[in-house]
């Protein structure tokens, strides 16, 4: 008996130290698949070892720059950029965040910012307002200055919105990426071309040979565009008008006199006058058109002077304004 009560204990320690010694050697495998066994045995989920994230990220290319951004973009925010509210017109794109103008949003901008909050004037961002929006994606300005850029890149990826005009069909297409509109984007630009062979077609040559200018009153003065600026694109280069030699020798935006105006004469004349860019000559519009000077102009004389045939707000060089100018265009050329 006492023989076999020594085999026993034996072969009792001998099973401890082999349990002790499997445990040791338990590699990294076996233990996972061990705590996703428990784990499914009903242990609390938090034991078992979580998966990292995945990205989600993509990469947008945009006049030869390239973006990474959320793959799935809902909340814009647009800053400076007021060539991007006018496209999200176009698209019918809701920013979460959007420029005001003097404190609020005009009726221009009524369909798309109904439920957006504003982000400070068209130069002077809010900053603290953008970061409590969590954008996804900031649309800013070409013409924003360095240091501005990189405080709103600190808040989310940010795209520097263009305003050039020559660029339009590069800026629809890209809000129309942001915003699952693409295709949208695509069929506004192809539109506005057939209309545009339309409006050429009905025009013919019935006007070769007559100036036609396009004008904005700011802070009381007259100012000319170069003729890629402005509306000017929609005139000389869409429609194909002959480019007055003042239109041509401007560099930027020309603050030209009355008498220097009167030199040039135009036949045909669009004024665009906002309240807004002349709160200190609230009456400078009046004033321009009861000029002496100025009512001796052929375009006066013939009645083919228009004010404001778009939105005076409307920046001449998007999508929304090319589309909105051709037709007030044609329709007071051809009258």
């Amino acid at each position: 008996m006492k023989r076999m009560k020594l085999l026993l204990g034996v072969f009792l320690v001998f099973a401890v130290i082999l349990a002790a010694c499997g445990k040791e050697n338990q590699t990294p495998e076996s233990s996972a698949a061990q705590n996703s066994s428990q784990t499914a045995a009903g242990q609390p989920a938090e034991t078992a070892e979580k998966p990292a994230a995945s990205s989600d990220t993509r990469v947008i290319k945009y006049l030869d720059e390239e973006y990474t951004l959320p793959s799935h973009v809902e909340r814009i925010v647009i800053t400076g950029a007021v060539e991007a509210m006018e496209d999200s017109i176009v698209l019918d794109v809701k920013p979460v965040g959007a420029i005001s103008f003097s404190g609020k949003f005009p009726p221009l901008f009524e369909s798309i910012t109904k439920e957006a909050k504003s982000v400070g004037e068209k130069s002077e961002p809010n900053f603290e307002t953008i970061l409590s929006l969590k954008p996804d994606v900031i649309l800013s300005s070409t013409k924003f200055k360095p240091e501005v850029s990189e405080k709103l890149q600190k808040i989310a990826p940010t795209i520097k919105y263009s305003h050039v005009s020559t660029n339009w069909e590069a800026n629809l297409k890209l809000l129309g990426e942001l915003s699952g509109k693409k295709e949208q984007a695509e069929q506004e630009i192809t539109k506005y071309k057939a209309d545009l062979e339309a409006a050429k077609s009905k025009i013919g040559d019935s006007l070769k040979d007559k100036k036609i200018v396009a004008v904005r009153i700011r802070g009381g003065e007259l100012y000319i565009y170069p003729e890629k600026v402005f509306f000017n694109p929609v005139l000389y280069q869409d429609l194909g008008f002959t480019v007055p030699a003042e239109v041509k020798a401007a560099k930027a935006q020309e603050l030209m006199s009355k008498e220097k105006f009167a030199e040039l004469n135009p036949d045909y004349l669009f004024i665009q006058f906002s309240p807004d860019e002349n709160k200190d000559t609230p009456k400078a519009l009046e004033d321009f058109q009861n000029d002496p000077i100025i009512k001796n102009l052929k375009a006066f004389k013939d009645g083919k002077a228009f004010v404001n045939v778009v939105d005076p707000l409307a920046q001449g060089g998007t999508a929304y304004s090319k589309i909105e100018f051709l037709k007030a265009a044609i329709a007071n050329l051809t009258k």
